[in-house]
């Protein structure tokens, strides 16, 4: 089944969020209303924008303003390339690594119900787990770096915590004086990261706990109780953790190619929208426990937007970190010794990447002109115009009732 074109997220929430807005007000987070509104008014009217005229052959084009919000599916393309883009000049030459960090779903609801605290702490377990076995000497014996990125969904955009890193193959010797490189095609044993993280991850929650920093509500009320809480503690202690090492990346350009899907991903993009049609949303998802075997899923459109809203994240949560070598106080130092150190010419494009709205960074990641006229391909498209932001009413729909273009030429 295809997908009509021009079947975006943002339909939906049009459609249909006033309505889920008005059932479900009382439980909105202010951040998911917040998300709600700006992927409704992406790119339409209530944003505001310009006209741009060609100056040969005097095409007009109407550009609204997108929402840039981190949530929204039409606006992380060109946020990606730009990440992307500035990560290139800290790829080493070396195999990279893919590990995954999955909670039991005994504690989803939990991390549901507390996602800056739990999010936080499995960011710290995951991590500090990478890092102490990677220098333990019985196993690498080197401090290494990587990036971690949260993901919150599964397939079927059920509530699904885990953490991807990317790993390089290697690191600097206690000393920093020799480059320490890994086994071909073996970076770390996943029992023994299984099992720290595992640990560290249950300390943590058994400390936040204590001091109070963790809420129950609903069906998770009788967490409440100190003793009905240490028997979830020791029920998942139990139990074997996943710790995922996918086979190695085959090269640098693989490692910046799987970044560019993965970092900057929301819980659905609008390229697995298959059709909404009386108040229900179908879309593509794949089975991963049947061997990747792909099919059709229907829902409400209530319950596809929440879902939708689940993985909406706390305000200002960073969601990709990066640590050891590759934290930000010393990345770039401690780069240009694990180059020096492999034998490689110093990288170009250390500098930051400009920011999205920069014509000539936007022309450097999308590697077209975005000047030039789409229709003749000779002439400078030109702004003459300012549309200034429709005034909106009511409780967000992002409907635009009325507006004005400025004239600025």
């Amino acid at each position: 089944m295809s997908r009509p074109s021009g079947l975006e997220v943002a339909e939906v929430f049009r459609q249909h969020g006033e309505a889920f807005r008005v059932t479900h007000g009382a439980t909105l987070l202010p951040e998911q209303r917040r998300v709600m509104r700006a992927i409704e008014e992406c790119r339409t009217a209530a944003l505001g924008g310009h006209v741009a005229e060609c100056d040969g052959c005097g095409h007009q084009v109407i550009a609204y303003n997108s929402c840039r919000n981190r949530h929204c599916p039409k606006c992380q393309a060109l946020a990606t390339a730009h990440w992307v883009a500035a990560r290139q000049a800290e790829v080493l030459p070396v195999e990279y690594f893919h590990v995954v960090f999955t909670v039991p779903e005994e504690i989803a609801p939990l991390a549901l119900q507390n996602k800056r605290v739990v999010y936080d702490m499995l960011f710290a377990a995951a991590s500090q787990t990478l890092l102490r076995i990677a220098a333990d000497p019985q196993h690498l014996g080197a401090e290494i770096g990587f990036l971690a990125v949260l993901h919150t969904w599964g397939q079927t955009l059920l509530h699904h915590p885990h953490l991807h890193c990317v790993v390089p193959g290697g690191g600097l010797s206690p000393n920093g004086q020799q480059w320490v490189a890994c086994r071909t095609g073996f970076f770390l044993p996943v029992r023994v990261l299984s099992r720290l993280f595992r640990r560290l991850f249950l300390d943590g929650l058994e400390e936040a706990f204590a001091r109070g920093a963790l809420c129950f509500h609903a069906s998770l009320a009788h967490l409440a109780d100190e003793r009905a809480f240490a028997d979830l503690v020791a029920s998942v202690r139990r139990t074997e953790w996943v710790v995922y090492a996918k086979p190695p990346f085959g090269g640098p350009a693989q490692v910046l190619s799987y970044l560019g899907r993965y970092t900057h991903r929301v819980a659905i993009s609008n390229d697995r929208l298959v059709k909404m049609e009386d108040g229900e949303v179908t879309f593509r998802w794949k089975d991963y426990r049947r061997g990747n075997q792909q099919g059709t899923m229907t829902l409400a459109a209530s319950e596809f937007i929440r879902r939708f809203l689940l993985h909406v994240l706390p305000r200002g949560f960073q969601r990709l970190r990066q640590y050891g070598l590759l934290a930000n106080r010393q990345r770039a130092v401690k780069l240009a010794v694990c180059r020096q150190l492999l034998g490689v010419a110093e990288a170009a494009g250390e500098s930051t990447a400009r920011p999205e709205g920069d014509q000539a960074a936007d022309e450097a990641v999308t590697g077209e002109s975005l000047a030039r006229c789409p229709v003749c391909r000779t002439g400078q498209m030109q702004r003459v115009e300012v549309i200034a932001p429709v005034r909106v009413v009511g409780g967000g729909s992002g409907v635009p009732l009325g507006g004005a273009r400025l004239d600025t030429s």
